[in-house]
Parts: structure tokens; C-alpha cells; sequence
């Protein structure tokens, strides 16, 4: 079996490629571990929920996906506030001043999943979709690829994607050193139903504790992120449904009333990874596979859909091109990406790292921070306008 591509990884990211090849001169072969998951028939929630930007949901609308999304699972943020843990400080975000109408989109994960396998199985004569299979193994040489599949399959291609993760098993096959380090927090995320409206709003709370977020879904509920230290995070998962609920109520100064969980709290822990590279001959990293960052400006996923965006630009651009995994065609991506992706790993972990600082006078400073950048538009229109792309 012969590829000109092939993606190894088929969530958000590896399948928005994948689609977004699709009627394309080349030819594509999706490999993933897991099988396709079904929507459940059930008015129940996922978890793992993303914030989409505009810039990205405009993307994801021009492969044909957005406008298949249940319109009613999909929630709109008209503004978002941010509050210092000072009990004083507080910076505000609209769509109105960013001249949108909404800031992001809040949607689920298995939603959009689900949407973009329902487009790679249908009417794509150019993809081939192996699900579920592992790779075994990885060989590169000067004229291609190989993949061994776990059934003993041998797969040939001009170009690797990797877009199988943090934990990337086709970086760590292609020796890309990486800078990682463990933030030594767990992000916990659970949905809740509210006592009062959310009226479309965002909210986060940088607290001393660790980052909480809210993020709203249809009707009277939100979802909820709370990136806090491990041994907290751990006691947060084992308390009772009700104690969890009040605890998470009293750290948002009950912003909505009265919360009731509706889906139990999971963690992920939480990394900065920074890879060397992003390509090699016949090889490209896109999605967490070429960055990890932390979740306090939920960017992680717009960030992957933007890698995404710019390598099938240049890969369909390039249609008389003899070998899509040239070396010198793929720095083209390199460049292309590399000034955003660092951009967006200063940003996240400095942030990080300011507000986890205990010491008073940083705190004092960090708080004076968010209070005088609320006074000045034109840098709050600087903020926004990278995290609206």
C-alpha cells in the first residue's frame, strides 16, 4: 500500500487534516488506535469540552464541519472576565469592542469528532482510513516511508504527519528532542448545571490555589476547568458529588448560585512540552504532537487547527510539486508556524508561572497588572486579536 501522505493520529487535529485533503491531487492514509466512537443517544454531556475561536470555527466552516455541528450543543461567548486573586482586580473582554459578534464557541469534543469521521467515511476516494490499527514501526530513507502496522501490514508514503499527541510516539521514533517539564498540576474538568444564567460569559479566576474556569454550555449550564496541584486535585475527585459542587460554587464567589454536577470530575495532568523541531525530510509534527501548553488561555486546540490550516495550504498549493515530503517544501511550514507556537508557549507558561508565584510582591504586581491593562483598549485589543485567530 502506497500514500503520499500519512497521518498517524486521528483526533481533532490528524482528522481536520485529513478532511481538509480531501478531493486533493494526494493520496492520504489515517491511522488510528481507537475506533470510532458513536454519539450516544442519551441528552448527556462530554467532558472534554473546547473553546473554538472564531478564526478557527471560520476554518472548520470552510471544510464543510462546522455547519453539521447540533447548533444546539454549540454556545456562544459574548464576553468573558477575568479576576486577579486579590479580591479586587478584574480585566473584561467583549465581543462588542472586538467588533465580533461572539468571542468563541463552546462545543464537545466527541461532537466534532464524530462530525469529522462522518466526513472522512463519505465520499473521500482519496483517503483511507485504518481504524483501529497501531504502527509497529517507522523506517525513513531518501525515497519514502515505511510503516509497519501491528498486523503485520507495510505501508509506504512520501510523508509522515504525526499528530498523535503530547506523548508523541512518531516524534519520539524520529529522535526530535523535546524540552519537557511537568507543571505539577492536574486539570480538573466537570460540567455543572446553575442556579442563575450565564448570560453567554466566560469566566476565570486566577486564584492562589491554582486557575478555575468556566465556560458556558446551552441553557443553565457550564463546564469547568480548575488547574490546580496535584494533591489538591486529587482531594477534589474523591469528595462527594455535593461537597465537589460547593466547593467549586465558593471558588467562582458563586457567581452562578448554586451549582449541581452533572458529569463526574476526570484530570489530566498537566505539561509544557517544546519540540526542537517541526519537521525533518519526510516528516511534520502538527497539533500536541509539536507543542504542549498550559490550558489557562484554552488555545491548545486553535493552535492545532492552525497548524492544520497553514500544512494543507502549502501541501495543496503545491499540486504539480513532485514529492510532498520534501525537505525544503516542509521548512515552508516550519516558518509559517514557528513565531505563533512560541508566541503562544511564552504567553501561557509566563502566565503560568506569574500567577503561581507566592511571593507578595509579585502577587501585588500581577494584580495591578490586570487591573491597569483593563484601562487601556488598545492593549486589550492586542490580547485579543491573536487568541481570536
Amino acid at each position: 500500500m502506497k500514500f503520499d501522505i500519512v497521518i498517524i493520529g486521528g483526533g481533532l487535529v490528524g482528522a481536520s487534516l485529513a478532511t481538509s485533503l480531501k478531493g486533493s491531487h494526494l493520496t492520504v492514509a489515517l491511522i488510528d488506535a481507537a475506533a470510532p466512537t458513536p454519539l450516544p443517544n442519551d441528552a448527556s454531556w462530554d467532558n472534554r469540552i473546547y473553546t473554538i475561536s472564531p478564526g478557527s470555527a471560520d476554518f472548520l466552516r470552510s471544510l464543510g464541519l462546522w455547519q453539521q455541528l447540533d447548533a444546539s450543543r454549540v454556545t456562544p461567548i459574548y464576553e468573558m472576565n477575568v479576576f486577579g486573586d486579590d479580591g479586587a482586580a478584574e480585566i473584561d473582554f467583549g465581543a462588542y469592542e472586538s467588533g465580533l459578534p461572539e468571542l468563541a464557541f463552546v462545543t464537545e469534543n466527541r461532537q466534532l469528532q464524530a462530525v469529522l469521521w462522518d466526513a472522512l467515511f463519505n465520499d473521500s476516494q482519496n483517503i483511507t482510513v485504518f481504524s483501529p490499527t497501531k504502527c509497529a514501526a517507522i523506517s525513513w530513507h531518501d525515497a519514502g516511508v515505511n510503516i509497519l502496522l501491528a498486523d503485520g501490514r507495510t505501508i509506504q508514503a512520501s510523508l509522515i504527519v504525526g499528530a498523535d499527541g503530547v506523548n508523541s510516539w512518531v516524534r519520539e521514533q524520529a529522535g526530535i528532542t523535546v524540552e519537557h517539564h511537568r507543571y505539577e498540576q492536574i486539570g480538573v474538568v466537570a460540567n455543572f448545571s446553575t442556579e442563575l444564567a450565564h448570560h453567554n460569559i466566560a469566566y476565570q479566576w486566577f486564584r492562589r490555589d491554582g486557575v478555575l474556569a468556566f465556560l458556558p454550555l446551552p441553557d443553565k449550564r457550564v463546564s469547568i476547568v480548575w488547574s490546580t496541584h496535584e494533591t489538591h486535585a486529587n482531594e477534589l475527585r474523591n469528595v462527594s458529588d455535593e461537597e465537589f459542587s460547593q466547593r467549586v460554587s465558593a471558588a467562582s464567589n458563586r457567581v452562578l448560585g448554586r451549582l449541581q454536577l452533572i458529569t463526574q470530575p476526570v484530570g489530566f495532568p498537566l505539561n509544557f512540552v517544546h519540540v526542537s523541531k517541526l519537521v525533518k525530510p519526510r516528516l511534520v509534527l502538527i497539533g500536541d504532537a509539536a507543542h504542549g501548553i498550559h490550558p489557562l488561555a484554552g488555545q491548545g486546540v486553535n493552535l492545532g487547527l492552525r497548524d492544520v490550516k497553514a500544512l494543507s495550504e502549502i501541501l495543496k498549493k503545491d499540486e504539480i510539486y513532485y514529492d510532498c515530503g520534501d525537505y525544503i517544501l516542509l521548512l515552508r511550514y516550519e516558518r509559517a508556524r514557528k513565531a505563533d507556537i512560541t508566541a503562544m508557549e511564552t504567553v501561557t507558561d509566563g502566565l503560568h508561572k506569574l500567577f503561581n508565584s507566592q511571593d507578595p510582591i509579585i502577587r501585588r504586581f500581577r494584580n495591578l497588572g490586570l487591573t491597569m491593562t483593563n484601562r487601556l483598549p488598545f492593549i486589550k485589543s492586542k490580547l485579543m486579536q491573536h487568541a481570536l485567530n
